[in-house]
């Protein structure tokens, strides 16, 4: 964990360079879109907020100067499949997020949404030299957390203190110079595949960008999505992107659950092509235009033109009713939003006050969906857009560009995460491995 922790605290220190300077890029690598937004920041406010933990920080001090978004090529349910092809839709993302906004970008932040991410509960405790909380005390607690045998290959990818106590006294967001004996701490650790991470970064450097920050699109989805009131109170974030469909679980403006399903909106139009035996582009097209999960009496007898290209006039001019449509598109977003509950009842979701879902990303925009889906997951659904973000372009306020729009908002995160802390090297719990909990059915 040593050596992740330093190249984090490496791209953290390149980060604010980045945004002293003034400039720095986002990247949402997705299954079917890549986004960049070009940031600008103005003077020196935003610094002043990197030393709190764990506030939510809205706008600030930032303006988008630039955004544009491109096919994706080469992405497989949101893990790279083909380094080339990847390589030339960020070119073109960056490139014209660049022109748009008249200057040269060299630092990205990346979020990405497979490379399978598990989450665990860890928890810390000492005992207080001076009675007095400072940041090497905080630092102390972070590094007693026993870190779990997460497994060969995989990497840790966010570390977020979620909770501190101080003696008897709970739910404390920033115990610096606070009074007491002994503190303690729960923290979030979220690991995925470290060759899905190897390999984006990789990428981004083949694009001659430099790599100054990395998010899961769960988390920073959530971020974007989630009202004030959902964050505090607990919500579930569902991002049902092209390729897989991305899920994360906060409370106490913290994310204590990520986690994803490996279907999303490319399945829905690929069950449309093999079932009109269409071209995808066509499928994609019907389903925007036409789709939906709930039928009614109408729906059939409106017919659509299947449409082709194939030079049998008869097969290229078919019709099919909208009912017939529905009737293929329902059974694949039934699957879907299963696997989600099924995530959500793994982790406890029940267990906490409040719960409500929130559903964004493009594959979200299906009529009826969120109807549908407070039946199956049998909970408040709201269908949400990225927010927080002012003077975003018309073209990515839609709910696809919530991932993009949260990154905006985790550049400007407050010290949120263990490695912004110097935690002391020698400690060997650092390194010890222990039974990981779920601390939010225990604590909250």
């Amino acid at each position: 964990m040593f050596e992740l922790y330093q190249s984090q605290r490496a791209m953290r220190a390149m980060r604010k360079a980045a945004m002293q300077r003034g400039v720095v890029a986002v990247l949402d690598v997705g299954t079917s879109k890549i986004a960049c937004l070009v940031l600008r920041f103005d003077g020196a406010d935003h610094l002043s907020n990197l030393d709190g933990i764990g506030s939510l920080a809205g706008q600030s001090g930032f303006r988008v100067i630039g955004a544009a978004s491109t096919k994706s090529r080469g992405v497989k349910f949101g893990e790279i499949s083909a380094m080339q092809e990847t390589e030339r839709a960020i070119r073109t993302a960056v490139q014209a997020a660049q022109k748009m906004a008249q200057i040269r970008v060299d630092h990205v932040i990346a979020c990405f949404s497979g490379a399978g991410p598990r989450s665990y509960g860890l928890d810390g405790r000492i005992d207080l030299q001076d009675n007095m909380v400072t940041e090497q005390d905080v630092a102390s607690v972070l590094a007693s957390c026993d870190v779990p045998a997460y497994g060969e290959g995989r990497e840790v990818l966010h570390a977020h203190p979620v909770n501190f106590a101080l003696d008897n006294r709970s739910g404390l967001a920033d115990p610096r110079g606070q009074m007491g004996q002994q503190l303690a701490c729960d923290m979030h650790m979220l690991t995925v595949d470290a060759n899905v991470v190897a390999n984006l970064a990789h990428c981004i450097k083949r694009c001659d960008l430099e790599l100054a920050g990395i998010a899961n699109s769960a988390y920073v989805s959530g971020l974007a999505a989630l009202v004030e009131d959902e964050l505090e109170l607990g919500a579930a974030c569902i991002d049902m992107g092209g390729g897989s469909t991305s899920l994360s679980i906060f409370m106490k403006k913290h994310m204590i659950y990520a986690d994803s399903v490996r279907m999303g909106g490319d399945h829905v139009t690929g069950d449309i092509s093999m079932a009109l035996q269409v071209p995808t582009a066509n499928a994609e097209r019907i389903k925007t235009f036409y789709g939906g999960v709930h039928a009614t009496g109408i729906d059939d007898r409106e017919m659509i033109e299947v449409g082709g290209e194939t030079g049998d006039w008869e097969h290229d001019r078919r019709t099919v009713s909208r009912a017939e449509l529905i009737g293929i598109i329902r059974p694949r977003v039934e699957e879907i939003l299963e696997e989600a509950r099924s995530r959500l009842d793994a982790a406890g979701f029940e267990h906490l006050p409040s719960q409500k879902i929130v559903l964004t990303g493009a594959g979200s925009q299906i009529p009826g969906l969120d109807t549908l889906a407070s039946r199956i997951l049998g909970q408040q659904v709201r269908l949400g857009r990225p927010m927080r973000v002012h003077g975003l372009p018309q073209a990515t306020t839609g709910p696809g560009f919530s991932a993009a729009v949260g990154m905006c908002l985790f550049a400007t995160r407050p010290q949120d995460e263990c490695w912004d802390f110097d935690l002391p090297v020698n400690n060997p719990r650092m390194k010890s491995i222990g039974r990981a909990v779920r601390w939010f059915k225990a604590n909250w």
